[in-house]
C-alpha cells in the first residue's frame, strides 16, 4: 500500500507533539527567576522555577535544591487550574486521535479507512489548540501568578513569628523557561499533524492511473429487411 504523504506526516507528528507537550507538562521550568539573597555576611544567588505541578528553589553553582508541589496563592490561583485542566484534556484528546489515526491508516492492508483517520486528526488538532490555549493563558499572566513560600521558610516562620513572609525570599522577577518553549514547539506540531490527517477526508487524484471505462451490454440481433 502507498500511504499517502499527508497520512504519514500527521502519524508522526501527533505523537511527536504529543511527547513535547507531556514534557512541559511534567516539569518546573514554566517560568524562573533570581533573586540574591544576604545570609551571614555572604550572599547567595537563589534559582526559583514554577511548573503546572511542581516548584524548586536550588542554590545557584550548589547541589542544593528543594521542590515541592504547588500550593498556596499559585495553586489556587484560577488560571493556573485553568492551564492544568486544558493541558490535561489535550493529552487526553491528542492520545485518542492517535489512536484513531493508527486504526485509520491501516498500513497493513491496502485500502486506508480515511474518514477514522481524519476523525483522529480532529482531534489531534482540537488537542493543539487546547494546549496553546493553555500556554498562551499562563505567559499572559506569568508575572501575576502568585509566588508560594517553600516549606522549609514556613517551618522558619514557625519558629519565628517575627519574621515576615517574604523577609527569607526577596522579590523575583520571573520570565518564561524552557518547558514553557517545550510546551510552545509541541502544540503546534499538533496543530500540523492533526492538519495533516484532515486532508485524509479528501481523496487523492492519480492522473497516470487508467480511468475505469463504463460499458453497456449490446444485445446484438439480425434485422431482415
Amino acid at each position: 500500500m502507498h500511504t499517502p504523504v499527508s497520512m504519514v506526516m500527521g502519524i508522526v507528528f501527533a505523537p511527536l507533539g504529543l511527547v513535547l507537550v507531556f514534557t512541559a507538562a511534567i516539569t518546573p521550568q514554566w517560568r524562573e527567576g533570581q533573586a540574591r539573597l544576604g545570609v551571614g555576611g555572604s550572599e547567595l544567588l537563589l534559582l526559583r522555577s514554577d511548573g503546572l505541578w511542581e516548584s524548586c528553589l536550588q542554590v545557584a553553582q550548589s547541589e542544593l535544591k528543594q521542590c515541592w508541589p504547588v500550593s498556596g496563592s499559585y495553586q489556587r490561583d484560577g488560571r493556573v487550574r485553568l492551564a492544568q485542566a486544558l493541558i490535561l484534556a489535550s493529552l487526553f484528546l491528542c492520545g485518542a486521535g492517535i489512536v484513531l489515526a493508527s486504526v485509520g491508516v491501516r498500513c497493513w492492508t491496502d485500502l486506508p479507512l480515511r474518514s477514522v483517520a481524519a476523525a483522529g486528526g480532529l482531534l489531534v488538532a482540537l488537542a493543539g489548540a487546547l494546549s496553546l490555549a493553555a500556554l498562551g493563558l499562563y505567559t499572559h499572566n506569568l508575572s501575576a501568578l502568585g509566588v508560594e513560600v517553600p516549606p522549609m521558610q514556613q517551618q522558619q516562620q514557625q519558629h519565628d513569628p517575627r519574621a515576615h513572609p517574604t523577609n527569607g525570599l526577596p522579590r523575583l522577577t520571573l520570565h518564561p523557561a524552557g518547558s514553557l518553549y517545550f510546551g510552545w514547539v509541541g502544540a503546534w506540531v499538533q496543530v500540523l499533524g492533526g492538519a495533516a490527517l484532515l486532508l485524509s477526508f479528501k481523496c487523492p487524484r492519480c492522473p497516470s492511473c487508467p480511468k475505469p471505462t463504463h460499458t453497456q451490454d449490446i444485445e446484438v440481433y439480425e434485422v431482415n429487411c
